[in-house]
């Protein structure tokens, strides 16, 4: 596969991240006007769509208030909450020479200033980069991983990390996680109100509201989790190349995802947004993958995939 240029792709991330700041809120309000439409004529009035138009502009700013709380929450707390889901924790220099030395050779032939590295204590082999910018990005190895591979496979594991951050891959993958953070929190809200609050106890038409409410939530989710699984599968490939070109060694990161591919899962990590995250995601592994419609769904490509492409840099 070819590689585009790392100035060239973090140009294309970044234009990325502004078109899903973008987008996200649209399909906010979108879905907000359909529910205030659908609203309108529940009542069993005549629907005017000046009447329509009204409600929406005075909700609009409550909505988009809302996302930017929500999304400032997220920003500024995800790091936390990644590392305290995946039970990461801190590596001292003193506690493993050999991470360090081979992570401070790459970005020095990189030209990048060093994430912060941290090991996930799992026999499992994954890995993971995360942060949003220069004084938050950070590596996450498995103990795993860093036992089990040897200098040239794990050289080219922290490439592949490493091109993520440098490619500002992870700050778009965190981006599109919020938003469909939002929705996912939206749909299961709702339906936890049906389950517990009883909808065929309320009036006929309050309890319609809610399943359209519920219906327009789950579209939302659809198109965003849509949206997120494409870039997500997209940043694979775009790092493994990244990590080829770094360490010109193609066959090692390649011999490496077949280590990785016998024992990916990591015990700690339950939620599948930040499964997503690694270098392979163990939650999808078993989904089969060469139908195009199960592909739409799946955050990475099929490993043997990668491993091919690499064989043939």
């Amino acid at each position: 596969m070819k590689y585009f240029g790392l100035q060239n792709q973090i140009w294309k991330n970044n234009s990325n991240s502004a078109i899903i700041l973008l987008v996200f809120p649209l399909i906010f309000l979108g879905l907000t006007w359909l529910f205030l439409l659908f609203l309108s004529l529940s009542q069993g009035k005549e629907t005017s769509l000046l009447i329509v138009d009204h409600s929406f502009f005075r909700t609009a700013p409550w909505v988009i208030l809302g996302v930017i709380i929500w999304f400032t929450i997220a920003w500024f707390s995800h790091s936390a909450m990644i590392n305290r889901a995946t039970g990461s924790r801190p590596l001292t220099r003193k506690e493993n020479t050999r991470v360090y030395n081979l992570v401070e050779n790459l970005c020095i032939s990189g030209g990048m200033a060093m994430p912060k590295i941290r090991i996930i204590d799992d026999d499992s082999l994954n890995a993971y980069a995360s942060g949003l910018n220069s004084n938050s990005f950070s590596i996450s190895l498995s103990s795993g991983i860093i036992d089990k591979l040897d200098d040239d496979e794990l050289d080219a594991v922290i490439a592949h990390e490493l091109t993520h951050i440098k490619n500002r891959d992870v700050r778009l993958l965190i981006v599109s996680i919020v938003f469909v953070g939002i929705f996912a929190f939206i749909s299961e809200t709702i339906f936890r109100s049906i389950q517990f609050g009883g909808v065929g106890r309320s009036k006929k038409g309050g309890g319609v509201m809610i399943l359209v409410a519920l219906a327009l939530a789950l579209v939302g989710y659809l198109i965003a989790s849509l949206l997120r699984f494409s870039l997500s599968r997209n940043r694979e490939y775009l790092a493994d190349a990244g990590a080829a070109e770094l360490t010109r060694r193609p066959k090692a990161l390649a011999s490496a995802l077949r280590k990785v591919a016998a024992d990916p899962t990591i015990e700690a990590v339950k939620r599948r947004d930040v499964a997503q995250l690694f270098l392979d995601n163990p939650k999808t592994r078993k989904a089969k993958r060469s139908v195009s419609f199960t592909s739409l769904f799946a955050t990475h490509p099929p490993i043997d995939r990668r491993i091919e492409l690499l064989e043939q840099y």
